[in-house]
């Protein structure tokens, strides 16, 4: 039978019975108008049309073949079972509250030798789908769909499952719903089952759910059930991924630095289900690897591989047997190529280690430092006249701060990441309590240090102590170093991190703590190195006056983390931290007036600097909940006034412009970054910087990541970087290229003017 006649058939409306002698032997296989929802399903009906013929079943065999794919549709239960399938609608809990959702499964158990498909069902075959009759205001989401199996037949792929599958639903009951008023549920469920040949079945499945204040318990099988189908869903986001097309294959490469869940390493396979029909050839063998720190699979081009979204669900096999699914939507486009900045590409161990210990140096000369160069300065100056093993015993002890801090953020770090959370270095800043309570910590050392307040020894020792508390002074000193750096990036910091996010916990901590220690290394060089030591200047009055003096670089620093909070919150989360500044202050002064008065007044000063304290505590953390679109339009704001105007950062809109073929350059930055505002003020936010990207036709598009931002966070991952800034121009018809991480005003003109010609006066 030719093709031609292959598509009569299909649009006639009527069903036929196709005999494949050769594939099929003597089976039936029905092709049927209503059975052609998709291209996949007619190209399978098709290849077996060529090679078959066409039976018309007529007479008694027709009503009987009629009767068998009609019955499933004549019952209505809460189960139904046809000839290979039993199908089932089970909730979660049998009684819901008004405003809230329950979830539903369809389950299919699935007859031994037989399987239904998945949302992309691969070669041939229908995805099941669920019609829904509910009363109004009730919801259904979409089906939540488990990952599948790779099924072949013959020289075919389907995905689909096998053996039980569990579709979770959700479904959503308005607030205004009555209490104790059922609520009927009715799914028509259809569904294609196939094993050499393939039958549509479907079947009405009824539920009636009870209403009440609270929610229902939940019954331990019923429990057990939907923990199975929970299991088997995506765990998380691949973050980074690429498809890269070229020599008449597709590659797909995911950086290992930005997805930590993923299990590659000692995999036994690893396989990836392409969500959209035509991207990949779905039976061909994806061969795979782990090279450059990146997982490289190579796949086969399908009949719409340039067209097709590149999404799907990437499925690892561990040496235990199981399997581990995550949701993958991939970038289109080549590796970035890094422009004066090394990225974490083809690091080794030893070398990672190396770049983390010149990264640690150089945070010493990064702005972000500066606040805590007052402590650190105070506590160098401090111990004199003590013999070299109590000042080594100093220096040992700030390291120890700065180490336990880097390795308590690495671990949090690596387990927040481990679980799948979309975070990066410095992520503790895009929580606003986090930054309201540090503007508070700011603000009592910079009381302290001006002499306004006296928060006793061990407190005083961060200012620069002596024997005693003085080594509790020099450890807290370092830890809060490591917390006012940990933000920062500098030069070789972030291939050294992103390298480290690729490895195991032993292996990545060491990494960490070893940025950690060039961080301390510098005062740990003086405290240790005699001669270095008594080059210091000999304690004196003028001591006190520095220590006054160096109070504003604390109040600097808590009027910043203030600004940061604002742009984080708006005015009402601003309105919040000052309020819990100035309650903290006033209870602090409260106490010190009251030191040398009665037991009652030293009594009624320190519950008062209790309640400022817990007060402002209280204030702090009521900023996390609070959210505002300022983020732009401040920075906006300020860029109006240099004369250069970014847009805001969105996918699309970066692909739009480059399908225009115009050069983009995209920041990615955050307000609590202090590298990132000063590379903006000093490279990119002037107006000689303006003029010449109004010359050459650059469109600039920023991304603020001071709150988070998935997709910002996804765009970072694709150039294997964990935090900003990033920097990262797009000449047209060329890759991008990556920025270094501290610009000049030469660098953005050299790569402006270099990759683009400028665009005629008119």
């Amino acid at each position: 039978m030719d093709p031609a006649s292959g598509e009569e058939l299909a649009s006639s409306g009527k069903s036929y019975f196709l005999l494949h002698p050769r594939r099929f032997g003597k089976r039936l296989f029905e092709v049927s108008a209503d059975g052609l929802h998709n291209r996949r399903m007619a190209m399978l009906q098709d290849s077996i049309i060529r090679t078959g013929r066409a039976v018309r079943p007529t007479g008694l065999r027709a009503g009987l073949l009629w009767a068998l794919l009609l019955l499933p549709l004549l019952a209505a239960a809460s189960e139904v079972t046809t000839e290979h399938v039993t199908a089932r609608l089970v909730a979660e809990r049998d009684r819901i509250a008004p405003g809230t959702s329950v979830d539903l499964a369809l389950v299919l158990d699935i007859q031994p030798g037989w399987h239904t498909y998945w949302r992309n069902p691969g070669d041939s075959g229908e995805s099941p789908r669920i019609d829904w009759t509910l009363p109004d205001g009730v919801t259904a989401s979409e089906i939540r769909w488990p990952h599948p199996e790779l099924i072949r037949v013959g020289p075919l792929a389907n995905y689909g499952y096998s053996g039980r599958a569990l579709h979770l639903v959700s479904l959503a009951v308005p607030p205004d719903w009555p209490a104790g008023t059922p609520v009927p549920i009715r799914a028509e469920a259809h569904w294609l089952v196939c094993e050499e040949h393939c039958i549509p079945e479907s079947g009405i499945l009824d539920l009636t759910l009870e209403t009440a204040g609270t929610p229902g318990p939940m019954d331990p099988e019923v429990a057990d059930l939907f923990d199975v189908a929970r299991s088997s869903l995506p765990e998380g986001e691949v973050l980074g991924a690429r498809v890269v097309e070229g020599d008449g294959g597709l590659g797909l490469s995911v950086p290992l630095a930005e997805n930590p869940q993923l299990p590659v390493r000692g995999a036994v396979s690893v396989w990836f289900f392409a969500g959209s029909w035509g991207l990949i050839e779905h039976a061909a063998d994806q061969p795979w690897r782990i090279g450059g720190n990146r997982l490289e699979m190579d796949l086969t081009p399908g009949a719409m591989a340039a067209t097709a979204d590149p999404e799907g669900v990437l499925v690892v096999a561990g040496p235990d047997g199981g399997s581990r699914a995550f949701s993958l939507v991939a970038e289109r486009g080549s590796p970035p190529v890094s422009t004066g900045s090394t990225g974490g590409e083809g690091l080794s161990l030893p070398v990672a280690l190396v770049f983390a210990l010149l990264g640690g140096l150089i945070l010493n000369l990064m702005p972000c430092v500066f606040p805590v160069l007052a402590i650190k300065a105070l506590s160098l100056t401090s111990g004199q006249d003590e013999g070299a093993g109590r000042r080594a015993l100093h220096g040992l002890a700030y390291t120890g701060g700065v180490l336990l801090f880097f390795g308590l953020l690495g671990a949090l770090l690596l387990a927040l990441r481990a679980g799948g959370a979309a975070v990066g270095w410095g992520f503790q800043l895009q929580s606003p309590s986090f930054v309201a309570l540090m503007a508070d910590l700011f603000l009592v050392i910079g009381l302290s240090l001006a002499g306004v307040v006296t928060l006793g020894a061990r407190l005083m020792a961060l200012g620069g102590g002596r024997t005693g508390s003085g080594l509790a002074g020099a450890f807290g000193t370092g830890a809060l170093a490591a917390l006012v750096a940990a933000p920062c990036t500098a030069p070789f910091m972030g291939a050294a991190l992103g390298y480290a996010l690729t490895l195991d916990w032993s292996e990545a901590m060491t990494v960490i703590l070893v940025l950690g220690l060039g961080l301390a290394l510098p005062f740990l060089v003086l405290t240790l190195v005699p001669a270095l030591a008594r080059r210091l200047p000999r304690p004196g009055p003028w001591m006190e006056i520095l220590k006054q003096g160096l109070a504003f670089p604390m109040f600097a620093a808590a009027a910043w983390l203030l600004w940061v909070l604002s742009v984080q919150t708006g005015p009402q989360g601003l309105a919040l931290g000052l309020t819990a500044m100035l309650l903290l202050a006033f209870g602090l002064w409260v106490r010190e007036r009251t030191l040398l008065g009665s037991s009652r007044l030293r009594r009624g000063g320190a519950a008062t600097a209790l309640v400022g304290l817990v007060a402002a505590l209280w204030l702090g953390v009521s900023t996390e909940g609070l959210e505002t679109s300022a983020v732009r339009s401040g920075a906006d704001a300020d860029e109006g006034r240099m004369s250069l105007i970014a847009e805001p950062y969105s996918a699309g809109r970066l692909a739009e412009i480059r399908a225009e073929g115009r050069p983009v350059l995209v920041n990615m930055t955050a307000a609590w970054c202090i590298t990132c505002l000063v590379n903006e003020r000093v490279a990119l936010v002037t107006a000689a910087t303006a003029e010449l990207f109004d010359a050459h036709g650059v469109v600039y598009l920023k991304g603020d990541w001071t709150n988070r931002d998935p997709s910002i966070t996804r765009y970072l991952a694709g150039f294997g970087r964990t935090g900003v800034p990033l920097y990262v121009y797009y000449a047209p018809g060329r890759e991008p290229r990556v920025l270094p991480q501290i610009l000049t005003p030469g660098i953005v003109r050299d790569v402006v003017a270099g990759s683009a010609e400028p665009i005629p006066s008119h």
